[in-house]
């Protein structure tokens, strides 16, 4: 795996998830210390599906975090390009449409979805760029987007401490519960490197969504991004 801070590899990012599918969402469980469920509840008020709704469920994996939206009664379309996390999410929740995808040529028609959504996935992706701009284009005018990516806490001592975990606390603990530790020390890696809150807001006002705001949760550790699509 290429370091994060190099050209992300689409073929080597997919393996990587493929090969953690089986024990990824109670990886993020323990590595997150089970901030990872908040998170998920956070989205899913962000997203306020409502009955009837369509909703596009990026980087979905296993389709855990889809499962809010359907029982709110919307119908959810959980898309990933890693084969190995539709499989696992396959065999978990049968109901659900698990569809692979790119999310930089995603395979839906114009404006057919109510709300995109995508949950600590944006910053796998080869062009972020792209991906927001075809998040745009499958979202009906007046509709909107949530991205939920980890990013950069704000009080600068928490910061530090933030880091230090990331890249001395977490190999140990993933090397404990992953399958593919490895995978977690590139995943500390994107999230090092990953834009700060402005920056992030900035890329999806020039992607076109407009009315771009932005709230932090656990501090900073993660931050939820809203747009919307111009009517």
């Amino acid at each position: 795996m290429t370091r994060a801070t190099l050209d992300k590899q689409p073929h080597e990012v997919a393996a990587m998830f493929d090969d953690v599918a089986a024990k990824y969402d109670l990886t993020n469980d323990v590595l997150s210390l089970g901030q990872a469920r908040l998170w998920r509840r956070a989205v899913a008020k962000a997203v306020d599906a409502k009955p009837g709704d369509k909703i596009l469920d990026l980087a979905a994996g296993t389709g855990t975090s889809s499962l809010p939206f359907a029982a709110a009664g919307a119908y959810v379309v959980p898309c990933d390009f890693s084969l190995g996390m539709l499989r696992e999410g396959k065999r978990r929740q049968p109901e659900l449409p698990l569809t692979a995808g790119d999310a930089t040529k995603l395979p839906f028609a114009d404006g057919v979805f109510d709300a995109v959504t995508i949950s600590f996935g944006l910053r796998n992706v080869q062009d972020t760029n792209a991906a927001l701009r075809e998040m745009l284009r499958v979202t009906r005018p007046g509709g909107r987007v949530v991205v939920c990516e980890f990013s950069h806490p704000t009080w600068a001592p928490f910061r530090t401490v933030y880091t230090e975990y990331l890249m001395r606390a977490l190999p140990p603990v993933a090397t404990a519960v992953s399958s593919n530790p490895d995978a977690y020390v590139y995943l500390a890696d994107s999230i090092r490197s990953w834009p700060d809150q402005p920056a992030l807001a900035s890329r999806l006002q020039q992607a076109g969504w407009s009315k771009v705001a932005w709230r932090n949760l656990t501090g900073g550790i993660v931050a939820l991004h809203r747009g919307y699509a111009p009517a």
